[in-house]
């Protein structure tokens, strides 16, 4: 889809700042600037800020990548954002979720889960968007696999991943070339 709220981002007309960011977004983990990093860079001190709490959320946190891609997706899905999803469904697979759990979240269904830890960070994740806070049990449950430190890490990630999603929605950011609108 393409529309005028989608910032064009010309990289060889970069400010200072942004080149800054660009460059250090380029050279990190991600390798790659994409989707809603370049609208960001609009704001070069949001994109700096953005992007080192999201390296943190996606490769830094006491989560294990299989639970923290399954946060990812949920909210991906709560938020119906295509670029997303893209990006992390793969993702998800790689790192070992189930490929039914995968497509049961795209679809809006509740997975059946065999792993507890699988469990308890979909329901904290799915309690969170959806009721805007989570039951005692369920923050219980997470706490028990990954401790408080691993919830704390898990709202970060579900927060990182809104601010990713808003953006994709916002700005209509278009789907990764090749990709059909998963939702």
């Amino acid at each position: 889809m393409s529309d005028t709220r989608h910032p064009t981002l010309d990289e060889s007309a970069l400010t200072p700042e942004q080149q800054s960011v660009f460059d250090a977004i380029r050279e990190g983990k991600r390798g790659v600037v994409q989707g809603p990093l370049r609208v960001w860079l609009q704001s070069p001190k949001l994109a700096e800020r953005a992007e080192a709490l999201g390296a943190f959320c996606r490769y830094d946190t006491c989560l294990p990548p299989r639970v923290s891609e399954l946060a990812i997706l949920v909210t991906g899905a709560f938020w119906a954002s295509g670029f997303e999803w893209a990006v992390h469904a793969p993702i998800a697979l790689q790192a070992g979720l189930a490929e039914h759990i995968v497509e049961d979240i795209r679809c809006g269904r509740t997975p059946t889960f065999t792993a507890a830890d699988e469990a308890a960070v979909y329901c904290f994740a799915d309690e969170l968007h959806r009721n805007h806070q989570v039951s005692s049990s369920t923050y219980a449950a997470v706490v028990a696999q990954y401790g408080v430190e691993g919830a704390v890490e898990l709202v970060g990630i579900l927060g990182y991943y809104t601010l990713i999603s808003m953006t994709i929605n916002a700005f209509n950011v278009p789907l990764p070339e090749g990709e059909a609108d998963p939702f």
